[in-house]
This record gives C-alpha cells, sequence and structure tokens, in this order.
C-alpha cells in the first residue's frame, strides 16, 4: 500500500482524502467536546452529556427516562448511570408516574433549574458561537451529513 504524497512543508496540514479529512474533523469534534467537557465538570460540577440530559429534562417536565435515551439516541441502560449521579447530587428528582406506576418521570431540581439556565463556557456556548456564523443551508447540509454518520455507525440489527 502507497503512502499518500506528502505536501510541501508549507502546507499546515495535507489533505488526506474526502473521507480521511472528514474523520479528521470529527476527531476535533470529538476532542473539543471531551475537553470542554472536563472543564465544565470543574468548573460546573456536571460534564456535558449531564448537562444536554438537565437542558432536556428543563425543556420537558415529567419527561420518562426512556424518552430522554429516544431523544438522545442512546440506549436506555447507558443513559441510567447518569440519571443515578443527577439525582444523587441532587439535580434531577424522579417521582412514580401516577398512570404507571413501572415508570420514573423526571424532573430538575431548584440545584438542576439554577444549572439548566444559560452559561458561558458550556459546549452549548461554543457550539452556539460557531452556529452564528453559517448559513441555514449549511447547518442544514451539515447536520444531514452527522445524521447520516451517526446512523452509519450504529450497531447493525438482525443477523444480516
Amino acid at each position: 500500500m502507497r503512502s499518500p504524497p506528502a505536501g510541501p512543508p508549507s502546507e499546515k496540514s495535507p489533505r488526506l482524502g474526502e473521507v480521511l479529512d472528514f474523520m479528521k474533523l470529527l476527531w476535533a469534534v470529538d476532542h473539543g467536546l471531551q475537553s470542554t467537557s472536563k472543564r465544565m465538570e470543574a468548573k460546573m460540577g456536571v460534564t456535558g452529556p449531564q448537562r444536554l440530559v438537565i437542558r432536556i429534562v428543563g425543556r420537558y417536565p415529567g419527561i420518562s427516562a426512556g424518552r430522554l435515551a429516544e431523544i438522545m439516541q442512546l440506549h436506555p441502560s447507558t443513559l441510567t448511570g447518569v440519571l443515578k449521579r443527577l439525582q444523587e447530587r441532587g439535580i434531577i428528582e424522579r417521582r412514580v408516574d401516577p398512570n404507571d406506576g413501572r415508570r420514573a418521570l423526571l424532573g430538575l431540581t431548584a440545584r438542576g433549574r439554577e444549572l439548566d439556565s444559560l452559561r458561558t463556557g458550556t459546549v452549548e456556548a461554543a457550539v452556539r458561537q460557531a452556529l452564528k456564523s453559517v448559513p441555514r443551508r449549511k447547518l442544514d447540509a451539515a447536520q444531514d451529513v452527522l445524521a447520516a454518520v451517526a446512523e452509519a455507525l450504529q450497531p447493525q440489527q438482525g443477523g444480516g
């Protein structure tokens, strides 16, 4: 297998081809999300994924854990640990669904509502700032591409 041709030394980043260039950007986004999440945890006491849970529960008080998992595109078992930690820290509260005793409904505590308010230094603040300069049509196209990549990365169902 041949190595890709090296670019001139003056180039900041050599072209790697459509797929690898795109993957490089995805890894940069992932690294930025992880770094910002760690800073948020140190500063605010919650990670980026925990804050996303807080923001969604704040928008939909009384949401079930199953519906929250659907919105976040996560398996419910993945969300269980996040919800448990947020509940233990007094950020979210669970109450039994009066219509179905097997289901828990989620809400924010006073501390959770405080964390739900908009803040600087969060992942969403950085995303909001970046999106300000992107035309709607490009944002729509980017969302389509990212949705296709997310779907392609999901484990295949069935025995195929």
